[in-house]
């Protein structure tokens, strides 16, 4: 029985993650994979059996990663401003060697329902909700829905990137000059979701 050759298999989920999260080529054909990953489109088909069992393997890897830095900023021992602005940093990092990952990711949700389950997030989830409440509580945010809290810190950070071709073209802009006004983000994400 032939083994399976593990690295050229992570060879083409790491290109097609490149693809699609760094590219935003989220149409790209496993012909296309396999042209970018230099390999044989009878390889992609021999490891993922279809396109669309590559882009699953790809979907739970970004859902991975994303939980992944999620419970870091929950779980982390530290003043709860100072996680958000740590979470600020890594998810502007990620974001800027991935782009479209979000789209990536918010395209297969709604193409195929909710297909990831990450065990005890709902109550990492609540768990926060209630860092959040006491904040406000505390008068160091404005007082709302803890979801609220969570999805303006979200919109602020991703809206702009899935918006980005279209903010270039408006306002002329090449890509250095999109990612300075992102790292510029941070501080005004920060400045808005809490009070001075």
């Amino acid at each position: 029985m032939a083994t399976r050759d593990t690295g050229t298999e992570q060879l083409i989920k790491d290109t097609a993650k490149r693809v699609f999260f760094a590219e935003g080529r989220l149409h790209a054909t496993t012909q296309d994979i396999a042209d970018a990953a230099g390999v044989n489109r009878t390889l992609v088909n021999y490891y993922f059996r279809s396109k669309d069992s590559l882009i699953k393997q790809v979907y739970e890897d970004g859902m991975n990663d994303l939980s992944t830095r999620l419970v870091q900023v929950m779980e982390a021992e530290k003043p709860f401003k100072e996680k958000v602005e740590d979470f600020i940093d890594v998810f502007m990092a990620d974001s800027m060697e991935y782009p479209y990952q979000e789209t990536f990711l918010i395209t297969e949700m709604n193409t195929h329902g909710n297909l990831y389950h990450k065990e005890n997030m709902s109550e990492k989830v609540e768990n926060f909700s209630r860092q959040i409440k006491a904040e406000m509580d505390a008068g160091r945010l404005e007082q709302m829905d803890p979801i609220h809290f969570s999805m303006n810190m979200f919109s602020m950070m991703i809206y702009p990137l899935i918006m980005k071709p279209m903010y270039k073209q408006f306002y002329n802009l090449d890509d250095e000059q999109f990612n300075k006004l992102m790292l510029e983000r941070k501080e005004i994400t920060c400045n808005m979701l809490f009070k001075k």
